[in-house]
């Protein structure tokens, strides 16, 4: 498991947020963790 640091645009704004994920993860898989977990940070 590996510890992947993603920035992303969420309503405006730029976010950073940390996957943790298997080394063979797809990048899109990737990407779209990280959507979820600031999708659910910011509707929670």
């Amino acid at each position: 498991m590996i510890e992947v640091t993603v920035k992303l645009k969420y309503k405006g704004k730029n976010y950073l947020t940390n996957v943790i994920v298997n080394k063979d993860t797809p990048n899109r898989q990737i990407l779209q963790m990280a959507r979820e977990q600031v999708t659910r940070q910011w509707t929670n």
